[in-house]
């Protein structure tokens, strides 16, 4: 089974609790070497230590002049708008609210690649950086996007972010989708916003496919422009060491292949975890390197028999989950992720059904462990 990636979006009908799908795919880098990808975030981690942001609320509750609120967070809870059931107000009109946020760039940032990344807006959002737009609107709630800005941002001075939301899309099938179902629907930008930093080429993401034999494949996407010509590939066991002899790929072939002897393999009892250690190369120079963690299984349908996870047969027992809290609406974190995990887990269930949307990150990591 392939950890794939489209529109940044973490997909699946069902996962392990512990990791049919691998984990979380954009690694959290640190500004510790130039190759690296430097996350700096413009809101808060999670919707429990959120930043404040100035915000204009078009209609219902506290609407009609510029106060703060919490982002990320779902305006709702925040004490603004209306709240409302999906199911039971599918006509109503769209509230617009608008956000303002100011940030600066490192000047050390010149040269590289600046993305600005919004891991969710409920649900269609319009972006301008110092006046200009960012890009395209986005549609629909549930699903990261970025966009690259490294033209239109100061370095070494400060920057103004506008985001224009509505709680409703434009496009109809996304409110057939998301807005319309049976449960509360909510606003804002409810997950994490951050400015990524990439080198002029970078490793964009990657999809991995290691089979419990120890079989590996890595099918990476570069990113950005320049003179790149190989990828390596290093697989790291749980304490560091090489699993294997690296291996590496023309950059233009796509993908690396290799295999590791006796791989500890992944189940929801044993979730051993690996990491592969990707790096864009020129020549022997670095360009970029990241990280991703996974596991070696291999998940099969069989026709009429069931589901086997390294030849051996699982019953799946889950529960359908949503990301949802009293407080927070559709906001999370990841203590939130693990009290829903630990309960999952506490009533003997080894899986759990993504009703009916990518959950945030944090909870598919914990997913994977």
């Amino acid at each position: 089974m392939k950890n794939t990636r489209q529109n940044y979006s973490r997909t699946g009908r069902f996962i392990l609790l512990t990791a049919l799908l691998c984990g979380g795919w954009l690694f959290r880098a640190t500004p510790a070497a130039a190759q690296e990808t430097i996350r700096q975030y413009l809101s808060g981690r999670d919707a429990e230590s959120p930043v404040a942001w100035e915000f204009f609320c078009s209609q219902g509750r506290n609407s009609g002049f510029w106060t703060n609120i919490a982002v990320p967070s779902c305006w709702e809870t925040q004490g603004f708008g209306t709240f409302r059931y999906g199911l039971e107000d599918k006509s109503f009109a769209p509230i617009e609210c608008n956000y303002r946020h100011r940030f600066e760039v490192p000047a050390g940032w010149r040269g590289r690649r600046v993305y600005l990344v919004f891991d969710g807006v409920m649900t269609d959002a319009a972006v301008k950086i110092n006046g200009e737009e960012a890009g395209a609107r986005h549609q629909g709630a549930f699903y990261r996007f970025k966009y690259d800005i490294t033209g239109r941002v100061k370095f070494g001075g400060e920057n103004l972010l506008e985001v224009s939301v509505s709680d409703k899309s434009a496009d109809a099938s996304v409110n057939n989708a998301e807005r319309n179902a049976d449960y509360w629907v909510f606003g804002g930008i409810f997950r994490p916003v951050w400015l990524e930093a990439q080198p002029g080429q970078f490793v964009d993401r990657v999809a991995i496919d290691a089979r419990a034999d120890g079989a590996f494949a890595l099918n990476y996407y570069p990113g950005g422009e320049g003179g790149a010509d190989s990828v390596e590939v290093t697989i790291l066991d749980a304490q560091g060491k090489a699993a294997a002899t690296p291996v590496s790929a023309p950059v233009t072939a796509g993908r690396v292949n290799t295999k590791v002897t006796g791989p500890a393999p992944w189940t929801a009892e044993t979730p051993a975890l690996y990491t592969a250690v990707v790096r864009l190369k020129q020549g022997a120079a670095v360009v970029h390197e990241m990280k991703q963690r996974f596991g070696f299984r291999t998940v099969e349908v069989r026709a009429g028999d069931g589901i086997y996870i390294n030849d051996r047969r699982v019953m799946f027992r889950g529960v359908c989950h949503h990301v949802a809290w009293p407080t927070l609406g559709r906001s999370s974190s990841e203590r939130i992720a693990r009290l829903d995990v630990g309960l999952i887990q506490e009533m003997n269930m080894d899986a759990v059904r993504m009703s009916h949307y990518p959950p945030d990150e944090a909870f598919l990591d914990l997913c994977d462990e």
